[in-house]
């Protein structure tokens, strides 16, 4: 029997009740983490637009793009790491430790920002200590899921649904806040998101078994035989790490380049007013898609998924064809709602299919491959339009998605995965 045969049929999900009765969802746990996360997405979400209007105006786009890749490049070379401590210390522990750190971080810019001109250097040097601690963060996301929630799938499309809202409200609320206040009102709120957060997650009382697999993960290994165990996990599900390779393409060819192209078409062509409807229609979809994931539980979530994808291309697509604003817009919610819709059927998916001593490591191979794929996509971004075109490269994105949903289709260990029993 292979790997994949087995863990089929021996899953980890939490016990659930039958179909036409579905498990209470809302206790205080997973009220507590909800709160905690929706919280701080909020602030999460505020910051790019805060960044980019904040530290633009002092330092300019350069400036911009190095405190961004700051926070980028210290995430990825310490997630992994944040997956292992996760998984050794609990993951609980870790996600308050991180909170406390931003808040520390997002903290000394308010101040930093309310007496007068940030230096750069410090606003370089906050990033990077702010990406750390989100490394040692996200990570025990994934893996707190099952510990709070009795029912992981409709756990992950309300979690998302809160995503996207966030993601809806902070950019106009961080760009109204600079506009009336001043950055340092931004970036106080971000530490306050981040305080709320780190008190809810305190207050959360977990299970025994899991404060036990967590403690009995530190006697006996080491960092090194750790890393190993999460990678050889990591590896042995082809479903999983087949998964993460076609994103790391879709990071490069359309997540990554996606933004700084298509704000720039679309700004030029029809004002930036448009560009910001058209992100606000995005997270409608967004909010959209989550709630349909919370009424669908396909017997194959990743096949379910990956067809689902096939919608985001009419993103790109529109664009490149310079398609008028109301085509524009349904192109937008509809690949909003696409990828919160192949969101919810993955997260559920590594949850409900992976051992939950490993789980927090296994996550973190997954977050390093698909931010990599991002980041090298807005690095390559601005090169590449000296090859071609932005309305060419577009296309070329278009097409990726495509390509990419066949992909994920035409893996057996994908296409055949089934939803974990109870979930």
């Amino acid at each position: 029997m292979t790997t994949e045969q087995s863990e089929q049929q021996t899953t980890h999900a939490l016990p659930a009740g039958p179909q036409d009765s579905p498990t209470p969802l809302w206790d205080r746990r997973f009220g507590l983490y909800f709160t905690a996360r929706a919280v701080s997405l909020l602030g999460d979400a505020m910051m790019p637009v805060a960044a980019a209007l904040a530290v633009g105006a002092l330092y300019g786009v350069t400036g911009v793009g190095l405190v961004l890749g700051a926070w980028t490049g210290t995430f990825v070379l310490l997630v992994l790491f944040g997956g292992v401590l996760s998984d050794r210390f609990g993951a609980r522990r870790m996600m308050v430790g991180a909170d406390l750190v931003r808040v520390a971080t997002q903290g000394v810019l308010a101040v930093a920002f309310f007496t007068g001109r940030p230096p750069f250097w410090l606003l370089v040097a906050m990033a990077a200590v702010a990406g750390a601690a989100v490394a040692m963060f996200l990570p025990g996301v994934n893996g707190m899921v099952p510990h709070v929630a009795r029912d992981p799938h409709r756990a992950n499309a309300t979690l998302k649904v809160a995503d996207a809202l966030a993601h809806l409200l902070g950019p106009a609320l961080a760009g109204l806040l600079i506009v009336v206040t001043d950055a340092g009102t931004v970036y106080a709120i971000d530490a306050a998101t981040f305080l709320v957060s780190a008190l809810c997650l305190a207050l959360l009382r977990l299970a025994p078994q899991a404060a036990q697999s967590s403690s009995s993960q530190a006697k006996g290994s080491s960092l090194r035989r750790d890393l190993r165990r999460g990678w050889r996990e990591f590896r042995a599900r082809t479903w999983m790490w087949a998964v993460v390779l076609v994103w790391v393409f879709h990071g490069v060819l359309v997540f990554g380049p996606l933004v700084p192209l298509g704000s720039a078409l679309i700004g030029d062509r029809l004002g930036p007013d448009a560009y910001g409807l058209a992100v606000s229609f995005l997270g409608a979809g967004t909010v959209l898609g989550g709630l349909l994931a919370l009424r669908l539980r396909p017997g194959r979530p990743l096949a379910a998924g990956a067809g689902a994808m096939l919608l985001y291309g009419a993103l790109p697509l529109a664009i490149a064809l310079d398609a008028r604003l109301p085509v524009l817009l349904a192109a937008h919610a509809l690949a909003g709602a696409a990828l919160a819709f192949w969101s919810v059927m993955w997260a559920t998916s590594v949850q409900t299919h992976t051992p939950p001593e490993v789980l927090n490591r296994v996550s973190a191979y997954e977050l390093a491959g698909s931010v990599s794929g991002i980041s090298a996509g807005q690095l390559l971004a601005g090169p590449a339009t000296a090859l071609t075109s932005p309305h060419h490269f577009l296309l070329l994105s278009a097409a990726t998605c495509v390509a990419a949903s066949a992909a994920l289709l035409a893996v057996p260990a994908i296409r055949g995965l089934r939803r974990a029993q109870g979930t």
